[in-house]
């Protein structure tokens, strides 16, 4: 076994924390797989891998060779689609991350859409609430909620989202609209646990940053239940605008304190900065860009779902 597919066989075992499921992954034998780590660490001369008779862990040393490895294949598989001429076509797999909520009702309709337009690109689509490292974790194409901090990424910005107070009509019509941020604790609220924003909502008021501390009788474990919960009436929650556009253009909620809501948060596709770009990385970014620019729900920041 080469060195290129030994390090394919660690970055499998890493991945899937298992030397089993490595194997299935790779279509070879679990012993197979155990010898070739082995002979990497013996070659290398330091451990890796941690194992248990559950798991399996990296070593401080072993983290900083799986992003090496990660690095050194992409920078391969780059260089002989160069050399076949396909660094302009649109081939090979392609890793894309995004927030769960977004990822399922904006990224997965342009996932669809792309793969049938393009038969030789296959996607492996990570949605997960949490910001994955391009670099170290092999992602291809970003698509973040917020400014960015990591200069190893570009990022074209395709529009804005808002932080939103909203509840359904009948119940503001029952207990009043709140007209300036300290009426919320006049009012009964659901809030998320999956958001930052459980403890206390920020405003701002006469240009001042002000936050309300929140006690609310109902807390759930995510944005979709707190929606819902404000949808059948219970009363005030605070979400994305992305997450509610819908029920607000269909008449469902109603956004409130508009004026005194904190700067719209930009939403931007990202790539990674130093790698030459391939086809497929091009061809996707580009394919996001042009539809998510025209979404309703995150062009003007929302406020044209409305």
């Amino acid at each position: 076994m080469d060195r290129f597919q030994e390090m394919q066989v660690f970055i499998a075992v890493c991945e899937e924390r298992s030397f089993a499921m490595a194997a299935r992954r790779l279509n070879m034998s679990a012993p197979s797989v155990t010898r070739a780590v082995a002979a990497l660490e013996k070659r290398i001369g330091t451990l890796l891998l941690s194992r248990t008779t559950r798991s399996v862990h990296l070593s401080e040393a072993g983290q900083r060779y799986l992003t090496d490895c990660r690095r050194i294949l992409t920078e391969l598989e780059e260089a002989e689609d160069s050399a076949g001429g396909s660094i302009a076509a649109p081939v090979g797999q392609l890793t894309i991350t995004a927030s769960q909520l977004f990822g399922e009702l904006f990224v997965m309709p342009l996932v669809v859409g792309y793969l049938q337009q393009y038969p030789g690109v296959s996607v492996n689509a990570l949605l997960l609430d949490r910001v994955m490292h391009m670099v170290e974790e092999g992602i291809d194409v970003a698509v973040r909620i917020g400014h960015l901090l990591d200069s190893s990424q570009h990022g074209v910005k395709v529009g804005e989202v808002r932080r939103v107070l909203c509840a359904s009509p009948a119940y503001l019509d029952a207990h009043g609209r709140p007209q300036r941020p300290a009426d919320v604790l006049q009012h009964q609220l659901a809030v998320s646990a999956a958001s930052v924003l459980v403890r206390r909502w920020e405003f701002v008021e006469a240009g001042k940053p002000v936050e309300i501390d929140l006690q609310s009788r109902l807390t759930v474990s995510a944005n979709q239940a707190a929606i819902s919960a404000a949808t059948l009436g219970w009363g005030l929650t605070r979400v994305l605008s992305y997450q509610v556009a819908s029920r607000v253009a269909s008449g469902e909620l109603e956004i409130v304190l508009e004026d005194f809501e904190l700067p719209p948060l930009p939403v931007y596709v990202c790539y990674q900065a130093e790698r030459k770009m391939s086809g497929k990385v091009r061809t996707f970014v580009d394919y996001c860009v042009e539809r998510l620019s025209q979404d309703p729900a995150i062009k003007a920041a929302g406020r044209g779902a409305g």
